[in-house]
């Protein structure tokens, strides 16, 4: 039985199985890397079992971990938004189990049901945002002046 948290819980029934009969079931080793950042982005997961840690390149350091994932939550939002390439890295921090989707397979359907293309694009704006917030809290934390994210 699919969660209804996460991207399941921001669709219909309808919707959620439309999407699942997209799904195929895909499994990741820990220290696994699932994709690279700039690479081109032509699936997404969700969660099912496990974590997974975003990261981003920062020139002249270590990868910067910007947010860990785990279950119910989407993995890929690049593969949905034009220019389709990733934004972040991904690798796996523990086995993972997840919902694999052939991007344009969904964005083909998202294109015959206006109203799924409506609640998934609703869903991604917010991961969007979401990882943004994160991000920016992560890198100040990781390399700004003690304060200099403090908001007035």
């Amino acid at each position: 039985m699919v969660a209804r948290s996460g991207v399941f819980g921001a669709l219909t029934k309808e919707h959620r199985e439309q999407l699942m009969s997209l799904a195929r079931d895909v499994s990741f080793a820990t220290g696994e890397r699932i994709f690279s950042e700039g690479g081109k982005a032509d699936r997404f997961w969700i969660i099912h079992t496990g974590t997974v840690a975003l990261d981003l390149h920062v020139p002249g350091r270590q990868a910067a971990v910007i947010e860990t994932l785990g279950a119910g939550r989407l993995l890929g939002w690049s593969s949905l938004v034009p220019p389709h390439h990733w934004h972040l890295g991904a690798e796996a921090s523990s086995p993972v189990r997840a919902y694999e989707f052939d991007a344009v397979a969904v964005r083909e359907k998202c294109a015959q049901d206006p109203k799924l293309d409506h609640e998934l694009c609703t869903y991604v704006a917010e991961v969007i945002a979401r990882r943004l917030r994160a991000a920016r809290v992560r890198l100040l934390d990781l390399y700004a002046p003690h304060g200099a994210g403090d908001v007035p």
